[in-house]
């Protein structure tokens, strides 16, 4: 597979540093969001492997603007390329999900936006040298690995990396922003309560498990003065999940980390399209990949309720009065997440269990949110985009609630009625 004479260290880290962050004026915003597949009429059967790539075999026949991909486990992805205007990003998702949806339906099968799988445990059905490589590397781990790949969903936005700004982050505030800001978004959105049919004791379930995984890959990089520097360290001293082969399966070496494979040249030299491929398997809550990746929100329920986190989003980093107001709003919070990086520091393990139940991130959220809603019409947001937010914000927000609130209420609700009809029997 390689294509290209191994690069020396110097060549792959100079490399790094120059895709990581590519800064200049916000332009650009895109989102990823993903869906658990299930039976349209029964949620909580498992579907076979086989209807899942006949749906795949059909999705991929559409006209659609956007990338679709499926996860391990049938979770079916939409990317959208990057958008010049928030109103762009909505409308050309909304088109691709308007045909994707009736083809699903027409095969008996819908779409459910939930942070983890709450109806079953994960069951892999894509075969893949890559995911049977990553399999054996997480299993060295526990289970949670499994967890990740086969049920997990989420809503990804993407923004761009932003100016080279003076002062002693330079062009780092975005990204430092986005660290600081991820705790909140990941408690506003918590949408995954729940394993199996019974409550986990977190909100947001699919944050646990991330926390749970190899720290070396999935724990956000040191946040200090130079990030490009920074983040290549973190690249290139991260453990090889899988060296790819043209046939057979793929190697999964243990303990050897990138810069190892690089001075070592065991089993055969890295290139450049390796390193580009091991950035792909590193999975911090915030990932540089020219633009900042933010991966901490859970999959939203509904046909539209991937819009809000959307929207929040884009008018915290690309307002630049809201994102002045963020930074402010949010920066406190790093002396109560301490020195251990997301997702295992205490603000992000608060974030995870009760969401908007804590004080301090309620306080945050609710001046975010707001800052939010009063930059939307300066970047040309719909009345319907703004509508929703401002819906969200009232019944969630304001209210110290998340969406995971609402299945906890209706799991207990129905465990109540099934009480009294027993006591009545």
């Amino acid at each position: 597979m390689p294509v290209r004479p191994a690069e020396t260290e110097a060549e792959l880290e100079a490399h790094l540093r120059g895709i990581c962050f590519k800064t200049g004026p916000p332009r650009r915003i895109g989102v990823e969001i993903e869906w658990l597949v299930h039976d349209a009429r029964n949620p909580r059967c498992p579907v076979e492997p086989a209807r899942l790539h006949s749906a795949a075999a059909t999705l991929r026949a559409l006209p659609l603007t956007s990338l679709l991909t499926f996860e391990p486990g049938g979770q079916l992805e939409l990317s959208s390329l990057p958008a010049r205007s928030l109103t762009e990003c909505i409308e050309s998702v909304t088109a691709d999900l308007a045909l994707v949806r009736p083809a699903m339906l027409a095969m008996g099968l819908g779409m459910a936006g939930h942070g983890h799988n709450p109806w079953h445990g994960p069951q892999r059905v894509l075969t893949e040298p890559r995911y049977d490589a990553m399999e054996a590397y997480f299993d060295r781990w526990g289970s949670a690995g499994r967890s990740m790949m086969c049920a997990t969903a989420s809503v990804q936005v993407c923004v761009d990396a932003g100016y080279e700004e003076p002062g002693p982050l330079g062009h780092g505030r975005r990204w430092l922003l986005a660290h600081l800001l991820g705790a909140v978004l990941a408690a506003a959105f918590a949408n995954s309560p729940t394993s199996e049919g019974c409550p986990t004791g977190y909100r947001t379930t699919r944050q646990v498990v991330w926390s749970q995984l190899d720290p070396d890959r999935t724990l956000a990089p040191p946040l200090g003065p130079d990030p490009r520097t920074a983040w290549a360290a973190y690249v290139l001293d991260a453990p090889v999940m899988c060296i790819r082969a043209e046939d057979g399966p793929w190697h999964s070496p243990e303990g050897l980390t990138f810069r190892e494979w690089i001075r070592t040249g065991v089993p055969r030299p890295p290139t450049q399209e390796d390193l580009d491929y091991h950035v792909t398997t590193l999975f911090p809550p915030v990932r540089p990949r020219g633009h900042l990746e933010l991966r901490m929100m859970d999959a939203q329920s509904g046909d539209a309720g991937w819009v809000v986190p959307l929207a929040v989003t884009a008018a915290l980093f690309d307002d630049p009065e809201a994102t002045e107001r963020a930074y402010r709003i949010v920066k406190p919070l790093a002396e109560t997440a301490g020195s251990r990086p997301a997702p295992r520091n205490p603000l992000w393990r608060r974030a995870a269990r009760g969401a908007l139940t804590d004080p301090e991130l309620h306080a945050a959220a609710v001046a975010c949110f707001a800052a939010a809603q009063e930059a939307l019409p300066r970047l040309g947001a719909s009345p319907e985009v703004i509508t929703a937010v401002a819906e969200f914000t009232e019944r969630y927000v304001a209210r110290g609630r998340c969406p995971a609130d609402d299945h906890l209420d209706a799991l207990y609700a129905a465990e109540d009625d099934l009480i009294v009809g027993k006591d009545s029997q």
